[in-house]
């Protein structure tokens, strides 16, 4: 079993009450959440890997379970869908323009600098694949996001071989991308998405963001 990586000290100071009703669900099928809280009032968790659409509701019934509040992206388009838009703002949803001139990443940062002066709760859950089909790598916006914002970065192991969704190990992000993939690389070591060949490798898209320099905290 990979032990669980961690810069922040345990107990974690923040603590959920979770569903009974959604972890039974999760049991009858066979799956387990492991989760001990969060580390800070406000981070970003990643989902990996991400390699089918039930890996959606898998995660819908985990965050139930453990009782965290997490919002998450979507396509703006998939919000003006009747009945469905409504449904993924009450799951957590925000829908968000990608071709916006600013970019998302700097929808995202504008969005933690506003919890951060107010001292209020935000957790950004993300796939850093962005989609379910294979991909040579890691979207960049996550890394961005997380080193951009000043806050910890939370690893959430998706893995159907254990049936387990594990949400221990939280890195505090050094700038130096190669050396902080390093460590996503160990902490995801032998696990499986539903479809292993979908998976991405562990690395940027993004070749520039490798480079400590480029970067701007």
């Amino acid at each position: 079993m990979v032990e669980p990586v961690s810069d922040f000290p345990r107990p974690y100071p923040l603590q959920f009450q979770g569903s009974r009703l959604a972890r039974g669900l999760l049991a009858l099928a066979g799956w387990k959440v492991r989760f001990e809280g969060l580390p800070a009032l406000q981070g970003v968790l990643v989902v990996y890997p991400h390699t089918s659409n039930w890996d959606f509701v898998v995660m819908i019934l985990a965050k139930w379970a453990v009782g965290v509040p997490v919002r998450f992206w979507g396509k703006d388009r998939l919000f003006r869908i009747p009945l469905f838009g409504r449904w993924l703002r009450w799951v957590g949803g925000v829908p968000v323009d990608r071709t916006a001139p600013r970019g998302v990443t700097a929808q995202a940062l504008e969005i933690f600098e506003q919890r951060r002066r107010a001292g209020r709760y935000f957790w950004l859950g993300l796939a850093p694949e962005g989609t379910r089909k294979y991909i040579p790598g890691l979207r960049s916006g996550f890394y961005r996001t997380a080193l951009g914002a000043g806050v910890p970065l939370g690893l959430v192991r998706l893995d159907y071989a254990a049936r387990e969704v594990r949400v221990l190990d939280f890195i505090a992000l050094s700038g130096e991308a190669t050396i902080d993939l390093t460590r996503m690389n160990a902490a995801y070591d032998g696990i499986a998405g539903r479809v292993p060949g979908n998976a991405a490798p562990i690395r940027l898209l993004d070749a520039s963001v490798a480079r400590a320099d480029t970067i701007v905290k």
